[in-house]
């Protein structure tokens, strides 16, 4: 008769810890981005900037500004143009409306060589990666020497 009891207050001590746990209905509310989700680079940066000849970019930084209704997932990556050249590795984002500053892993290979390299962002909307409208280009320019900078 003890272990019955035993097992039905155990019991009901985890249902009621169970009950007590908070609900995560935020995740709910999320969704891979559609067409209507409107979003533009206002920012790019790498790091170090500037980056020396045969040094490897440590990080990608990415500014996005989303419509204030946006509450969606997309996976982002950065390329280089002309060439398509992926630089910063696919990363799955969580956009919020405002600005959302992202950190981008770089594709360990690349390295600098030309005067200059410019980049495009591409973020995937309904399952196509697409360029995010620009607020100007981004462009890497040789400076003193055997140097690049995204700094205008």
């Amino acid at each position: 008769m003890y272990q019955p009891l035993r097992l039905l207050t155990l019991t009901s001590a985890a249902v009621l810890l169970v009950s007590c746990a908070p609900i995560d209905t935020d995740r709910d509310r999320w969704s891979y981005c559609g067409r209507d989700v409107r979003v533009q680079v206002t920012d790019l940066d790498m790091s170090p900037d500037p980056v020396s000849e045969g040094q490897r970019v440590r990080a990608w930084k990415v500014r996005l500004r989303a419509d204030e209704r946006t509450r969606c997932d997309t996976v982002l990556q950065i390329r280089e143009r002309p060439g398509n050249e992926l630089v910063g590795r696919e990363r799955l984002s969580r956009l919020r409306g405002g600005v959302n500053e992202i950190e981008i892993e770089p594709v360990e290979g690349y390295r600098f060589s030309r005067d200059e390299h410019c980049f495009v962002v591409l973020a995937n909307i309904e399952g196509t990666g697409r360029p995010v409208d620009a607020a100007r280009r981004f462009c890497a320019r040789r400076i003193s020497g055997k140097r690049w900078t995204l700094r205008g």
